[in-house]
């Protein structure tokens, strides 16, 4: 259908039909194009393709015609409406250049531009913004600013697997570079300059202000980094192996070739688009080899579904069979994938730029280093055995290799919980270095009793938990003569016990997220006695505290130490859970989740006392 079906109406149209001289798009001679079935329930996709054909070669051509001044002249105000203006001023270069990698990253971004922009204008009307471009396009508030026909338009070029469907054919990596013609870019530029008119018509109309949602920026990476800064070595490697590997079909070479020239270049979003399409290509053609189902190969056909990274990175086949790709391709590597693509406290990457949610030139750099590190790990398995000895020789890449074996899950809900309870310990180990009142110190002598006693229990307890210890992990030894100031030791080491992740449960997932609330809880108490007792402290040496607020900061100055004990037990507690958490599956999941929830509520009756105490020195 697309490289085809759109130049077969040999037909010369009139480009002042189209579009004016300044610029106005002339919406009827496109919409008059545009077929219905015999019903007028359904569009006729093929046809409207058909037809639609010469008026797309003549605005390209028209495009082509003009200076970059020209088209900035006509078009950019037009343009302004959508989140990134300045990049159609790109997109008119890529035309203007002829490279057919260029056209279809310009028309990746163009798509996701356009996709960010609808949003916004559906929400001048609708609540809830459809997260689908499909649901998107066919709703009913786009028709109320756009007008149906024009709509339809869209839907035909973007909007169905029956039509063009450019968004996603780019997106899913199904279309090689010279599949697209250059055309169909250019009308986009068109259409989205055209539907920026509309929009202005329709606010005025209806008095209503322009509030565009603002992009987001991604955040470095930091503690999610698994692979160093991508050096020159490394990339001269890859060029090397992109010839070499299999991995890569030979049609898509240029997209990775383009994708080194823009990491080169800084353009760290262009580079990772590319890349993560390419990604999704060779996984692709490896998912249908291992599962034995060539049928899978076949491009975004409107008549069966297409195979893309949600069923690749699945457990299970959509006829039930276990998905025999993550058994092929290792742990490590997909717990990677799901991090970067999947996990919802991940970066999300391919989820967030295909919806043109991203502002691009801020995009991190950090993050394309572990994308690039990775596939040159991926690449280098479908390399030929001698050849990938010789690579693997060179130290950075024997480096890449060795932590790509050893990858775990960063963004996972239980990796996220084991670092929330090491941050809470290390905000509650910051307590000893609070230095005490004379009247607490004395205070806390006097009920020394007390404190021995909750220091025993909890020894007792703590006791009580080694023999839940998974084997060949004993972290617990002389718990009798453990001093307080190390019972944090045993809670890291806990920690740093690696657990199973990927493919999670439901009910596991349950349980994460009640013991994330425990935590966070004792977090907010840990942060909140700190703030309160130095804020006091600086109370009671400049005189400003009543008789009755000072006797309640010394309770208060006595109590951080039988506090401190108690929230690093819960916190080993979450921390034994953690290792444990296979089990939990075989639980009954509802009377276990209930027992989770009242050690929450324990936590919340803390986390109240804490303030009230705070409340009773004002």
């Amino acid at each position: 259908m697309i490289c085809k079906l759109g130049f077969e109406v040999r037909e010369s149209r009139d480009i002042n039909s189209i579009v004016t001289q300044n610029g106005e798009v002339c919406w009827k001679a496109i919409t008059d194009c545009v077929v219905y079935t015999q019903s007028a329930q359904a569009l006729d996709y093929q046809e409207s393709v058909r037809l639609l054909g010469p008026v797309c070669e003549v605005i390209h051509l028209h495009l082509s015609s003009l200076t970059k001044g020209q088209f900035e002249i006509q078009y950019a105000p037009w343009l302004q409406w959508t989140s990134s203006p300045e990049l159609f001023a790109e997109i008119f270069d890529a035309l203007e250049s002829l490279q057919s990698p260029a056209v279809s990253l310009s028309l990746m971004k163009l798509t996701a531009c356009l996709e960010r922009a609808l949003g916004d204008v559906f929400l001048l009307i609708g609540k809830e913004c459809p997260f689908l471009l499909r649901d998107l396009l066919a709703s009913e508030e786009l028709a109320q600013v756009f007008g149906l026909p024009v709509m339809n338009v869209l839907r035909v070029f973007i909007g169905s697997p029956c039509g063009l469907n450019l968004r996603n054919i780019l997106w899913h990596g199904f279309a090689a570079p010279h599949e697209i013609p250059p055309m169909y870019c250019s009308t986009m530029v068109v259409l989205t300059a055209g539907m920026g008119q509309l929009l202005r018509n329709y606010l005025q109309q209806s008095e209503l202000s322009w509030a565009p949602r603002p992009l987001i920026a991604l955040p470095e990476l930091e503690g999610g980094a698994m692979f160093p800064e991508v050096t020159q070595e490394v990339v001269s490697v890859l060029e090397e192996v992109m010839k070499k590997s299999t991995f890569i079909l030979r049609t898509m070479l240029p997209y990775w070739e383009v994708a080194l020239i823009k990491f080169k270049s800084h353009r760290f979003a262009d580079c990772a688009m590319l890349l993560l399409m390419q990604l999704e290509t060779g996984l692709r053609h490896l998912f249908a080899t291992i599962n034995k189902c060539p049928q899978r190969l076949l491009t975004a056909e409107s008549t069966a579904l297409y195979t893309t990274f949600d069923e690749i990175l699945a457990k299970h086949l959509n006829d039930g069979e276990i998905n025999q790709l993550p058994l092929f391709l290792g742990e490590p590597a997909m717990e990677f994938l799901w991090d970067f693509l999947n996990h919802q406290q991940g970066p999300r990457v391919r989820d967030h730029l295909s919806h043109g949610e991203i502002n691009l030139p801020e995009f991190p750099k950090g993050i394309t280093d572990q994308l690039l590190a990775f596939s040159t790990v991926l690449l280098l398995r479908f390399v030929e055995e001698e050849l990938a000895s010789v690579f693997k020789e060179k130290a950075a890449i024997q480096s890449l290799v060795h932590l790509a074996e050893d990858y775990s899950a960063r963004f996972h809900p239980m990796s996220l919980l084991r670092k929330q309870v090491l941050s809470c310990e290390e905000s509650i180990r910051a307590w000893p270095l609070l230095p005490l009142l004379r009247e607490a110190e004395e205070a806390r002598l006097e009920g020394s009793s007390e404190i021995n006693a909750c220091n025993s229990l909890i020894i007792k307890i703590t006791y009580e938990l080694y023999h839940h210890i998974p084997e060949n992990h004993c972290v617990f030894t002389d718990l009798d003569n453990l001093p307080i100031e190390r019972w944090p030791r045993p809670l890291r080491e806990l920690c740093g016990i690696r657990v199973p992740t990927l493919f999670c449960p439901r009910d596991i997932l349950e349980v994460l997220t009640v013991l994330q609330n425990i935590v966070r809880c004792c977090t907010h108490v840990s942060h909140q006695v700190a703030a309160s007792w130095v804020r006091r402290r600086q109370q009671w040496v400049e005189k400003t505290l009543r008789s009755r607020q000072r006797q309640n900061f010394v309770r208060m100055s006595c109590s951080i130490k039988l506090l401190s004990p108690v929230l690093l037990l819960i916190l080993l507690l979450i921390a034994l859970e953690l290792v444990n958490i296979p089990v939990a599956h075989g639980k009954n999941t509802d009377e276990y989740q209930q027992y989770l929830k009242v050690e929450w509520k324990e936590c919340l009756h803390i986390d109240f006392a804490v303030c009230c105490c705070d409340l009773a020195v004002c």
